[in-house]
């Protein structure tokens, strides 16, 4: 069993980015700048937010935090998104998701120009990622084909289940694993909650890639032996021997599951820290025009 090393490999990205960054800079070019907006308080989304600003300094980006209070009127933040959309010296930003209720997520995502869309969410982003056009794809599924890429896990060919069906997730991971390039070229099934037979598709998967959002949902009767499995959750589950009063669980049972696996990733540890090496991947080819000129 090898353990996918996530938090290694984006620090050999961020520094690859860096190097980059500093030749850009060098040759008179223009310091990508990543714009995030934060509404609110949330705990998860602050950490995310802060952990965002320290990657944009370790990969010599410039980065500004814009910040707003949960009773800020939905018309007031689309006139900050056009605002973003118009400054010419800011060639990424994302707006922190969740947002308060009474605010439309979907407006406000559709609001974003897709050529500085980072998040990759927008329409016209996820409609050219699922016909395989160049474009900003969302970061946890870039981040977990890097990993896929860089553990050189064969995948052409091979059976993948998704765990999971979200906009964020699921989908596009579905999408990316059936295109005709490596990684991908994998024969994809999706389950969630309304699957039958869910533990016998599981125990057919070469690869499985668990995004569920339920700890501990993935037991080691439905990994067959030598499979990969990579974890996506990330949820707060009560720990009162940690000084937070949490820590992080995932949606697969790992001390059962992983001796069972070729490769496996922790929780945390694992694809959470290549999600903001995939931002910082998207900020980099926003601001070299890569994908929109």
């Amino acid at each position: 069993m090898q353990l996918i090393d996530g938090k290694a490999t984006a620090t050999t990205i961020k520094a690859e980015i860096a190097a980059e960054v500093e030749l850009i800079v060098e040759n008179g070019g223009k310091r990508p700048h990543l714009a995030a907006i934060l509404v609110g308080h949330d705990g998860g989304s602050e950490t995310y937010v802060k952990n965002k600003v320290i990657a944009c300094e370790q990969c010599g980006f410039k980065s500004t935090l814009i910040r707003f209070e949960d009773n800020v009127s939905e018309a007031e933040l689309l006139a900050e998104v056009k605002r973003l959309n118009q400054d010419e010296d800011i060639d990424g930003f994302i707006v922190q998701l969740p947002l308060p209720r009474h605010i439309s997520e979907q407006k406000v995502i559709e609001a974003i120009d897709y050529r500085k869309d980072v998040d990759g969410f927008h329409p016209i982003n996820v409609g050219r990622m699922s016909i395989g056009l160049p474009c900003y794809i969302s970061a946890t599924p870039n981040g977990i084909l890097e990993l896929l890429k860089r553990y050189k896990i064969k995948t052409a060919g091979k059976k993948c289940v998704i765990l999971g069906r979200s906009n964020i997730v699921g989908k596009p991971m579905a999408q990316l694993m059936m295109q005709k390039r490596i990684p991908g070229d994998a024969t994809v099934t999706i389950c969630h909650s309304h699957t039958k037979n869910l533990k016998e598709e599981c125990r057919q998967a070469d690869i499985i890639i668990a995004a569920i959002g339920i700890p501990n949902f993935v037991t080691a009767d439905m990994v067959k032996p030598g499979a990969v499995v990579i974890d996506v959750g990330t949820t707060r589950v009560p720990d009162a021997t940690r000084k937070s009063g949490f820590r992080l669980n995932g949606d697969v049972k790992f001390d059962e599951v992983a001796p069972l696996c070729s490769y496996i990733s922790p929780v945390p540890g694992g694809v959470g820290p290549m999600t903001i090496c995939s931002l910082m991947k998207n900020t980099l080819s926003a601001g070299k025009k890569e994908f929109y000129k």
